[in-house]
């Protein structure tokens, strides 16, 4: 399918995934599509220009990153709204995950631009399906934030988070992550994958203490991608109840009826905080 556009017409924002690492998972359709558009937005445009090159694709080329997302990303939009189709790609992966390309996919679709999707890798599920860790559910993160205020509350909020946890981190960082992680959440289950798809691709498989240990010893090398064990469900339950402990069972049962509940449904929730029946409930209120 041609992708130059129509007279008069609006261009198309193409999100293409490019290779994490080995070039060989790059698709047919990312290669077509990166020969046919007019312009290439990157994150990193020498980065971009050693795959363009390797493909043999010359294409005019702009970059499109944190930093200069304002300026550049109404620049995009002015040219798709002239009717220029317009290719994003990121370093490595799917643009618009972990990256400002979020931003310029919101801008199109203000502007009634069509946005597409050319998929292809994603570090983050590549290192969740080869972790052994559960993915039947799972929550993605990203970095954890800088600031140390909103940093600790994010992770208090992943502490009774029972789905797989997947976050990035650069290695300068990780120890103190793995850190937090700790502080935090407890000693889970934990992967740390890095140079996902590459030659010397590894994926260490620990808890957060002992991956603590490993890398206070040796120095973090390349990119990685934390997979964490989520919170075991009896756990969080067992946590739960233990708020109720220092609350008085008439004073639990008042509290719902307050709330609107009749004195059975109540009694019923209480038993339900308390992992008790509502008969011990009914017999502690006599």
């Amino acid at each position: 399918m041609d992708t130059k556009p129509v007279s008069g017409e609006k261009g198309t924002l193409y999100l293409v995934a490019t290779p994490i690492g080995n070039l060989e998972d790059i698709t047919l359709r990312a290669l077509r599509v990166l020969k046919e558009v007019d312009l290439i937005a990157a994150e990193d445009t020498r980065h971009t220009l050693k795959l363009l090159n390797h493909f043999e694709i010359k294409k005019p080329i702009v970059s499109y990153y944190e930093h200069n997302k304002i300026e550049k990303g109404n620049l995009l939009i002015r040219r798709l709204l002239d009717g220029e189709n317009i290719a994003l790609v990121s370093d490595a992966g799917t643009p618009g995950i972990s990256d400002p390309g979020e931003d310029l996919v919101r801008l199109a679709i203000e502007n009634e631009i069509e946005v597409t999707a050319v998929p292809g890798p994603v570090a983050a599920v590549t290192g969740l399906i080869t972790s052994g860790l559960p993915t039947g559910r799972f929550v993605f993160e990203g970095f954890l934030p800088m600031n140390k205020r909103t940093r600790k509350e994010h992770l208090n909020s992943l502490a009774g988070e029972t789905r797989t946890v997947i976050l990035y981190e650069a290695p300068h960082k990780l120890i103190y992550t793995l850190k937090d992680l700790y502080d935090t959440l407890g000693n889970r289950r934990i992967v740390l994958a890095r140079e996902l798809t590459k030659k010397y691709e590894e994926k260490v498989r620990l808890t957060i203490e002992e991956a603590i240990t490993k890398y206070t010893e040796e120095t973090p090398k390349g990119e990685f991608v934390l997979i964490l064990e989520g919170a075991p469900a009896d756990r969080i339950k067992q946590e739960e109840r233990k708020k109720w402990e220092d609350m008085g069972m008439e004073e639990h049962v008042g509290m719902y009826m307050r709330q609107g509940m009749t004195k059975k449904e109540a009694m019923k929730k209480v038993a339900e905080d308390r992992g008790i029946s509502r008969r011990d409930v009914y017999n502690s209120l006599l």
